[in-house]
């Protein structure tokens, strides 16, 4: 018997197993009285659970720590042990299997760190299937120093000078290009038609080593939270709804979403400076608007 819940369990049974009066029961199994007639006086906590549960309902690849944030910018005063104990009461917890990653003895290759916006972006493409069966190719490129989204497109197939275009407008909408861009050995990065964009543009295309993706690990772990969060949990019907739902999940991925590289910030909020603080009104709904 360790918790007031098990040591009340036990006066009970003793009552009802041998016909005990309370008192009785107390003293047979040393536990006080009071323990046993104690009625707790805090609040409910149900409609922080149901919060919990729909938001966990929502975001289902999410653990404890980033729904403590949502909570949080929903003004509930609550800290991170009380919200994991509600997660593991209300069975919400997650079950991965982490893969075991074996050691190499090869020297990694040291890349520097961007230091500021549009410094260096990587890009790389993510596989998934339609409805009908059909694959597709998804063009992720982000900003290594802000974690930004700078563009998120699907396609039947790329050429290297679809990969130019797309990378023209992303610098357009964000006011400029890169320095130096991390890819990997894929047809269309080591195409002409990308390697006469670059050198035009003044562009450095930082290529990883082939079988290392951990050289352009920025881009690896956006491509896994992109597979959990949106492509594991959507069946597109055709190109059309994998646009617009990729274009919707990248606007809440760079606006609202917590990342944990930032210190718990939204990527756009980081890149602008300011702390991310919204509150129930300018928050209206923090479940996911993209579904």
């Amino acid at each position: 018997m360790v918790t007031p819940t098990q040591r009340r369990e036990v006066v009970a049974w003793a009552q009802a197993a041998y016909g005990l009066a309370e008192r009785q029961a107390c003293r047979a199994v040393g536990v006080h009285r009071s323990l046993v007639r104690y009625r707790s006086v805090k609040p409910s906590q149900e409609p922080l659970r149901r919060r919990l549960r729909e938001l966990a309902a929502s975001r289902v690849s999410w653990g404890y720590p980033r729904l403590t944030i949502l909570l949080r910018r929903e003004d509930w005063h609550v800290n991170h042990k009380r919200v994991y104990r509600l997660y593991t009461e209300e069975g919400l917890a997650l079950k991965r299997k982490r893969p075991k990653r074996r050691k190499s003895a090869t020297v990694r290759q040291i890349r520097t760190e961007a230091g500021a916006p549009n410094e260096r972006w990587a890009m790389d493409f993510v596989h998934d299937v339609l409805a009908g069966g059909r694959t597709i190719r998804i063009l992720a490129a982000i900003d290594t120093f802000t974690r930004e989204c700078v563009a998120l497109v699907a396609r039947r197939s790329f050429k290297g000078e679809d990969v130019a275009v797309i990378l023209t407008e992303a610098g357009r909408a964000r006011g400029a290009l890169p320095a130096l861009i991390s890819v990997d050995n894929g047809t269309e990065f080591t195409s002409r038609a990308l390697d006469h964009w670059a050198y035009w543009n003044k562009i450095q295309l930082d290529f990883s080593r082939p079988g290392k993706p951990t050289d352009n690990a920025h881009i690896e772990s956006f491509n896994a939270t992109l597979r959990r969060e949106c492509l594991s949990q959507h069946w597109f019907i055709d190109f059309d709804d994998a646009r617009l739902t990729l274009e919707k999940w990248r606007d809440d991925y760079n606006k609202f979403r917590p990342h944990s590289s930032l210190g718990q910030i939204p990527p756009r909020h980081f890149r602008l400076g300011g702390a991310f603080n919204l509150g129930p009104k300018r928050l209206q709904n923090s479940t996911a608007p993209w579904t």
